[in-house]
């Protein structure tokens, strides 16, 4: 740290109101500068949700700030203890276990209800039920080093369908033995924007949070300028596609360049659960929404559906918009993605 240069570190940790739509490595400690008599700007950066999630508010006081954040992060904590599926104390845990989850809680039941939601509006694209083939590909791929027979797609694929799911009277039911979800596709944004919720009670009104490349935005940065947001290189020359500029609103990025079982990256995290294999045509798909949670979701679909369809699609949600990067090299921009 004492080795970096202070305005290298400033920018990476966002205190410049630049937010790189990717995880980064950040240092964890909080910092806080003073901007003229009125305003304090107070950033921090811890490990949550298996990325590193960075604050930056602007605020009169630096008391409130602190505060704030750090209740921000405890709902980040909270929320996450909820909603992973890796840890065995988590509801989502126990569904995925026992095939049933009752009395399920109001957050574990309002990601599932907007899950279910957006399995319909992509048209099936967006699909939790994919964690069996993830699964899969992180066992036969990755540990095993052997590529899937098609009889052995064709099992696991038999298990993923979100149709398949029954959520109601407070109770989650899967249809079939040996069905799992997961919420990667969606609860990170789902927490950040619970995050910026808290930030906003708190009297907030200027803040980016950038959890891992899932980015919500509210207000503006120090003389009262947007936000600016870069879209991660995927082959990480850190030649930025494009920069945004953002004041109340949220951006998300899915990309095969960042956990992938193979060399090629041909099974990577993002699934089609029509074809219950990894799409290739695309690199890297960023989504401009109202709410994180939505440009999540959506992200996610868009990369699935493939360059041009999935832009074309974007093109149809009146208040949301996209950047594609093909496999080729090819930039394809949503019609109102404004750079």
């Amino acid at each position: 740290m004492n080795n970096m240069d202070r305005r290298v570190f400033l920018k990476r940790s966002g205190l410049l109101g630049l937010g790189v739509a990717t995880a980064a490595m950040l240092p964890l400690r909080a910092e806080a500068l003073s901007f003229g008599k009125r305003m304090v700007m107070v950033s921090q950066t811890k490990l949550a949700m298996g990325t590193f999630v960075s604050m930056t508010l602007l605020h009169s006081s630096k008391d409130q700030a602190e505060e704030a954040i750090a209740l921000a992060f405890d709902e980040v904590q909270r929320l996450e203890r909820l909603l992973s599926r890796y840890d065995n104390t988590t509801p989502v845990y126990q569904l995925n276990r026992e095939g049933v989850l009752r009395d399920v809680s109001p957050e574990v039941g309002d990601v599932m209800s907007h899950s279910l939601r957006f399995h319909e509006i992509t048209h099936g694209y967006f699909d939790v039920t994919v964690k069996p083939a993830v699964d899969f590909f992180k066992e036969m791929v990755f540990k095993q080093k052997s590529n899937p027979t098609e009889n052995q797609l064709k099992e696991v694929l038999s298990l993923i369908n979100a149709r398949n799911i029954s959520y109601q009277d407070k109770t989650i039911h899967f249809k079939k033995e040996g069905m799992g979800v997961t919420f990667d596709g969606i609860a990170k944004g789902y927490i950040v924007d619970r995050a910026a919720e808290v930030l906003s009670d708190r009297g907030i009104e200027n803040y980016l949070i950038n959890a891992g490349g899932d980015i919500r935005t509210k207000g503006s940065k120090q003389g009262k300028q947007p936000w600016l947001v870069a879209i991660e290189d995927p082959e990480k020359r850190q030649k930025y596609p494009d920069v945004i500029q953002m004041r109340d609103g949220a951006i998300a990025t899915s990309g095969n360049y960042e956990v992938y079982f193979d060399k090629e990256r041909m099974f990577h995290h993002i699934v089609n659960p029509m074809t219950g294999v990894s799409p290739c045509s695309s690199v890297s798909v960023s989504i401009s929404a109202k709410t994180t949670m939505e440009a999540d979701a959506l992200a996610t679909s868009v990369f699935v559906m493939g360059p041009r369809e999935g832009t074309d699609f974007v093109n149809s949600i009146p208040h949301c918009s996209s950047l594609v990067i093909a496999k080729d090299g090819a930039l394809l921009k949503s019609s109102r993605w404004r750079s």
